[in-house]
C-alpha cells in the first residue's frame, strides 16, 4: 500500500489516526492503537476538539448533525440519524455537535437553525441542508453528494 492509496480513519475511541486500504474499509477494521472497531454503525457526539479530529484528519467524507437537546426536531430526527449512520459507514463518518455545548462551533460554521446537517470533505464544509429528514432523505442527499 502506498502513502497515496491509503486512506486515514480517525479512531472513534481514542481518536488514534489509522491509515488503511481504501478496500479493507468494508472489512470491519480495528484501530491499530486500541484495537477497537473503526465503524460503529452510529453518530459519534463530539466536542470542539475531538470535531477538528475528525473533521481534519479523516479522509471519507465526514457529516455533522448540530443541534441540541430542546429541540423537538433535533429529537425527532435523532433515529432517522442513527439508521443512516448504519446505512453510510463505513463511506462516511457521523458526527452530532450539541451546539449548546459547543457554542464556538456553532458560531464558527454560522448555525442559524437547529436541526442542520453539514458535509465535510477533506476538511472544508461541501454542503449544508437545514432541517430535520428521514434516513432515506438523509441518505440519498449525502449519496449525491458523495
Amino acid at each position: 500500500m502506498t502513502e497515496s492509496s491509503a486512506v486515514h480513519v480517525v479512531c472513534p475511541h481514542c481518536a488514534a489516526i489509522n491509515r488503511l486500504a481504501p478496500q479493507r474499509l468494508a472489512d470491519e477494521p480495528t484501530c491499530g492503537k486500541c484495537s477497537k472497531p473503526l465503524f460503529v454503525a452510529k453518530p459519534l457526539d463530539v466536542t470542539s476538539a475531538q470535531f477538528a479530529r475528525h473533521i481534519e484528519r479523516n479522509d471519507i467524507p465526514v457529516l455533522v448533525d448540530f443541534w441540541a437537546a430542546w429541540c423537538g426536531p433535533c429529537k425527532a430526527m435523532a433515529p432517522a440519524y442513527q439508521q443512516a449512520a448504519q446505512r453510510l459507514e463505513p463511506a462516511v463518518r457521523l458526527l452530532k455537535v450539541d451546539t449548546e455545548v459547543s457554542q464556538d462551533l456553532a458560531t464558527r460554521y454560522n448555525i442559524r437553525s437547529i436541526p442542520t446537517l453539514a458535509l465535510f470533505k477533506g476538511g472544508r464544509e461541501v454542503a449544508r441542508q437545514p432541517g430535520a429528514m428521514d434516513a432515506t432523505s438523509i441518505v440519498n442527499w449525502v449519496k449525491q453528494l458523495r
